[in-house]
């Protein structure tokens, strides 16, 4: 189902729609706007605080303030738009999320935060709504190549991201498309990819898994193209990523970045002391893309992990 019937274009030629972001200042939201905005596209995002705001004011994002538990908030938000894009996260970084209820915020967004956000799209007649959820909902595939079709691997870990798509796909129907992005693990611009780099730099482990297994990565230049591919999607679950990578080459690419050879792997007994949160990270994953790319035309401007996707971070960490 298109949208924007014959209205104006953006400025690749399709239709120029109006587009709600919430989590519009996290690392896949803020992508995800700066995309939007460059595509030619109307976006109004939420913001939690005033400064959060004028950061997608300068965007060039139309700002709302206020939380996801607002529900009146959210239905006038959402009023007028023919799109949301619902990308809230508050994922621990590091050893934080070893830590006793470090989950908690972000498992609620995935389930309360949700449902919250379906329910105040339905009542403002959105008829589309874009879920983030995570490659990591794959059970351990080993070599063999991961679609989406394959099977799941649900535990208490997981669990929050499975309810987020079921609700999404629950509001999809004749007259309203859901599409789930099931992005890979991000590297680029992003805490994360930090905190690996400085561990990496001390010489600590930046592993995870089996070194033979595979990792599906995802840039975080490639986060928002992909939210403006998949205002044109159908309803379904897509994997958003690059090649997947062999998990010794994505630690060796660290230890090259920084200097740093024989970089190691936590220990299958260290993956167990970090807890369940750990377990869907060590996975391994050998995503394909291949049915976003045919559905869209979207692919990724990274498409091969590398130490080239770290430069920018090491220049940064070196001039501290």
């Amino acid at each position: 189902m298109p949208l924007g019937g014959g209205g104006p274009t953006g400025r690749a030629g399709r239709p120029r729609v109006k587009v709600a972001v919430t989590g519009a200042t996290g690392v896949i939201g803020s992508s995800a706007v700066s995309a939007l905005v460059a595509a030619g596209h109307d976006v109004v995002g939420l913001a939690r605080t005033p400064d959060k705001a004028d950061v997608l004011a300068g965007l060039g994002a139309a700002p709302y303030v206020g939380s996801l538990a607002d529900h009146e908030l959210l239905v006038g938000m959402f009023t007028g738009v023919d799109a949301v894009a619902n990308l809230a996260t508050h994922v621990p970084v590091g050893f934080a999320g070893a830590i006793p209820g470090a989950w908690r915020t972000n498992d609620r967004l995935r389930t309360e935060g949700v449902r919250r956000v379906v329910d105040a799209a339905r009542e403002a007649g959105v008829r589309r709504i874009i879920q983030e959820s995570v490659s990591q909902l794959y059970a351990d595939q080993g070599d063999t190549w991961v679609a989406e079709g394959s099977p799941l691997g649900i535990t208490r870990a997981t669990e929050p991201a499975s309810v987020a798509e079921a609700q999404v796909q629950d509001y999809t129907c004749d007259s309203r498309i859901g599409v789930v992005l099931r992005f890979g693990f991000i590297v680029g611009d992003d805490e994360m990819t930090r905190w690996q780099l400085r561990a990496a730099l001390q010489g600590r482990s930046v592993g995870i898994g089996d070194p033979e297994g595979w990792l599906h990565p995802v840039h975080t230049d490639d986060l928002g193209p992909a939210v403006v591919a998949a205002l044109s999607a159908p309803s379904g679950v897509y994997n958003v990523g690059s090649e997947p990578v062999r998990r010794a080459d994505y630690v060796q690419a660290y230890a090259d970045a920084v200097g740093r050879p024989g970089l190691s792997f936590l220990s299958p007994f260290m993956t167990r002391v970090a807890g369940t949160r750990a377990e869907p990270l060590a996975r391994s994953l050998r995503v394909c893309t291949d049915h976003f790319t045919a559905s869209t035309g979207w692919s990724p401007q990274r498409a091969s992990f590398d130490a080239a996707w770290l430069e920018a971070n090491v220049a940064q960490l070196a001039a501290r």
